[in-house]
Order: C-alpha cells, then sequence, then structure tokens
C-alpha cells in the first residue's frame, strides 16, 4: 500500500447511482417494520417530517460538500466548523452509521436467497455478500460505481413496476384501517424506520474527491438523487399499504413475526406467487439490496480511510492500494466489524444504531453548517443552500427531536451508542487528541 491521492472517475450520473443506490434498499425492506410501531398514519406523519428534514439537510450539506470536497464527508465539515473534538463526534457516529447498516441490509440478502435455497443457512450468503463486495470496491471507484449505477437503475424500475401494479388496487379505506395502532406514541416510536427510507444519502459526500468537477458533480448528483428518492418514497409506501392495509405488509399470512420482506406481501394480495411479476419482483427486489449494501460500503471505506489519514485511527487504515488506488485497508476492517455484527441477529436493532449514528451525525454537520457560515463567509461556495438560516435550522430541530425520541423508546440501545460513542471520545482525548494532521 502507498498513501497516494484517490482518482477523479465519478461523473454526476455516477453520483446519482451511488445516492439513490445507498438508500434503495429502505424501500425494499426494514420501513415496514414502523408500521407494526405507529400503524398506517403514524409512520406516514414521522415519514413527512423526515422528508422535510432530509430536504433541508441535504441542500445544507450539499453547500459544504461542494466547498470541502473531501472524503471525510461529516467529518472534514465538523473538524474545519466546530473544531477537532466535534470533529471527532461527527466522524465516529459517521463510522457507526456505515458500519452498522450492511449488516442489516446483509442480513436482508441472506433472508431473500435462504427463501430461494433453504438448504443454505442465511449466514452463509450474508457473509458471502460482504466478502464478494468489499472486493469488488477493492478493485476500484469506477467499476464499483458503475456496477452500483446498473443495478440501481433495475431497483428502481421495480419499484416503478410494483407501483405501476399495485396502485390500480388501492383502495383508500385500507389505509385508514387500526390507522394508529399505539396513538401519538406510535409517532415517535416509528421514526428509526422513517429514517431508514434516506438513511446513507450524505454518502455522496464521501466520493466527492473522486468526482470530476466535484462543485457542479455533487450538486447534480445530490440533488437528483433526494428528488428520486422521496418520489419513490411516497410511491412504495401507498402502494404497498393500500392493497391491503399495514398489517399485510407486516406480517405474513399466520404468522405474528414481523417480515423483513413487505413488497412481496403487497403483491401476494394482488397476484399468485407463480406469476412472473412476483418472481421479477423478487429477483430485482435483490438488486436493491445489493445496490446499498453494495454502495454503502463504498462511502463506509472512504470515511474509515479519512479517519486512518488524519491519525483518529492506525494510520495504515489511511493508505490508499497502490496498484487500485482504493481504500483497501478500510474497506477490510468495514468488513470484518460488520460480519461481527450480523452474528446478532438482530435487524431491527442494527438499523436502530445506524440511526443514531445518522442523526447524530446530522446534529453536528448542521451545527457546522451554521458556524461556518458565520465564521468563514468569505469561504468560496460554489452551491449556496436556499433558505437559510431556515434550512439547517429545520434539519437541526427535527434531527434533534428524533433523536430525542429514539433514545426515550430505546434506551437500551441509545445507551449502547452513547456508550461507543463516549468510549471512543475518551479514548481519543487520552490517546490521539495531539495527533490531528492538518
Amino acid at each position: 500500500m502507498s498513501n497516494n491521492q484517490l482518482t477523479k472517475v465519478l461523473s454526476p450520473l455516477m453520483l446519482w447511482g451511488l445516492g439513490v443506490g445507498y438508500v434503495i434498499s429502505g424501500m425494499y425492506f426494514g420501513w415496514n417494520l414502523g408500521l407494526a410501531e405507529g400503524g398506517t398514519w403514524g409512520l406516514a406523519i414521522a415519514t413527512f417530517f423526515i422528508i422535510i428534514m432530509y430536504v433541508t439537510f441535504t441542500f445544507s450539506y450539499t453547500e459544504m460538500a461542494c466547498a470541502i470536497p473531501k472524503a471525510g464527508g461529516a467529518f472534514e465539515y465538523a473538524n474545519r466548523g466546530l473544531g477537532k473534538h466535534l470533529g471527532f463526534i461527527a466522524g465516529i457516529a459517521q463510522n457507526i452509521e456505515f458500519v452498522f447498516a450492511p449488516p442489516a441490509i446483509a442480513a436482508a440478502i441472506g433472508a431473500y436467497l435462504n427463501l430461494l435455497y433453504p438448504s443454505i443457512p442465511l449466514l452463509v450468503f450474508a457473509i458471502s455478500a460482504y466478502l464478494i463486495f468489499t472486493v469488488v470496491n477493492i478493485l476500484g471507484v469506477k467499476i464499483a460505481a458503475t456496477f452500483e449505477l446498473v443495478i440501481t437503475i433495475f431497483a428502481v424500475i421495480e419499484l416503478l413496476i410494483f407501483a405501476g401494479v399495485a396502485l390500480p388496487e388501492f383502495e383508500y379505506s385500507n389505509l385508514e384501517i387500526n390507522a394508529m395502532p399505539n396513538g401519538i406514541s406510535g409517532i415517535f416510536a416509528a421514526i428509526p424506520f422513517a429514517i431508514w427510507f434516506f438513511l446513507a444519502i450524505e454518502g455522496v459526500a464521501n466520493v466527492a474527491e473522486e468526482a470530476i468537477n466535484p462543485q457542479r458533480s455533487i450538486l447534480i448528483g445530490f440533488g437528483s438523487a433526494i428528488a428520486t428518492l422521496v418520489v419513490l418514497c411516497i410511491l412504495t409506501f401507498v402502494a404497498a399499504v393500500g392493497v391491503g392495509g399495514w398489517e399485510a405488509v407486516v406480517y405474513p399470512e399466520g404468522s405474528n413475526v414481523a417480515s423483513d420482506s413487505p413488497l412481496p406481501l403487497a403483491l401476494g394480495q394482488i397476484i399468485d406467487s407463480s406469476h412472473v411479476l412476483y418472481k421479477l419482483l423478487i429477483g430485482i427486489g435483490l438488486l436493491g439490496l445489493i445496490a446499498s449494501f453494495h454502495g454503502i460500503i463504498l462511502a463506509g471505506g472512504r470515511a474509515i480511510m479519512e479517519f486512518g489519514r488524519v491519525g483518529y485511527a492506525p494510520r495504515y487504515l489511511g493508505n490508499i492500494h497502490s496498484r487500485f488506488k482504493t481504500p483497501a485497508n478500510a474497506l477490510l476492517v468495514n468488513m470484518l466489524v460488520g460480519i461481527i455484527a450480523l452474528f446478532s441477529g438482530k435487524t431491527a436493532e442494527i438499523i436502530t444504531v445506524a440511526c443514531f449514528g445518522a442523526l447524530t451525525l446530522y446534529i453536528v454537520s448542521m451545527l457546522a453548517y451554521l458556524r461556518l457560515k458565520k465564521n468563514e463567509p468569505e469561504m468560496e461556495r460554489p452551491f449556496k443552500a436556499p433558505m437559510y438560516p431556515v434550512f439547517p435550522l429545520t434539519a437541526l430541530i427535527i434531527a434533534s427531536i428524533a433523536i430525542i425520541a429514539m433514545s426515550y423508546y430505546n434506551p437500551v440501545i441509545a445507551t449502547v451508542f452513547f456508550t461507543l460513542v463516549g468510549l471512543s471520545y475518551l479514548y481519543f482525548v487520552a490517546f490521539l487528541n495531539k495527533k490531528m494532521v492538518s
């Protein structure tokens, strides 16, 4: 390994593919677990506010990504705007998000394939996915991004096909069946699963160093990605729940255990499981999971690499492979930690941990944004977010309420997350505080 620079090969189209790809698995699984918490209206209300948070956050974050196109993303912005202590907090939160989201998706990949090949354990498929896509990422970012673009396009097309099949069977009355089983509290309990619809969109910023003309490419990639995802989120939610009520896309017939496959359950209300469209959904749905799994691994490798570059993690994690120009060491460590997390077997809990990391990242990022606007007004900003300071403050307020609500409804997971962050910070203060490099 040699510590060389990352290569600039990513076009706006590839960045759109990455942005949508990071997130699109959230349309295929996970979000329906929020229906079990809040019912149709509980999850819908939570999702409404989370969409507002992500739209306002994305515009603000894009301004920083265009002004500071570094692989560290939020870590770089917080370090510059708020100092190295809060920079470290942003970085460790980002790493937790990008390390814990892939195991949840890998488990879903394993569950999909286990349905087709029940004699092979779920974990075999999940671990194999880690090995395969870590290797793909090591071989080169252009190969990885091109692969991501192709499978993302297929996954988007499949969601549109699903909506096209389901919407003609939509009945508004289905949305009102047991619509808020847990009342107002269900809205707050559904928050992490509303976040799952959009989790990791900010990963676009982590490949900024590899973008051709990053100031233009990031704006186009980020903006088009969030617009695509908002449309897909609304279409998928309404189409899936509208065909038979929320319980039909949470619990398989005869079971009280929540499913990780809401779209096949919804489609099963309309057509037989032997129908070609049903089989198509299963097949391409797997591509949606792979798109997010592969994409978040790509972004996570860059985030961990930047920690190594500045000395907040072992220096070898900051090295770039001399031949492939990718953060191979960081990718391998990411894989090892993810495989360990896989053995917990708790998808909902892993999703919630990743959401805690994301919300912490969003809060610190918006604080950094506000500080940079005040302290460095002369900084070159090729793109400026609209409606300043309304957008960053809106994102900050919603993210703060969300993390408080999640802590209340998930006290054990919150304790685990904040203990992990706290211990990491204590280690930083004791051993790494003086190792920062500019």
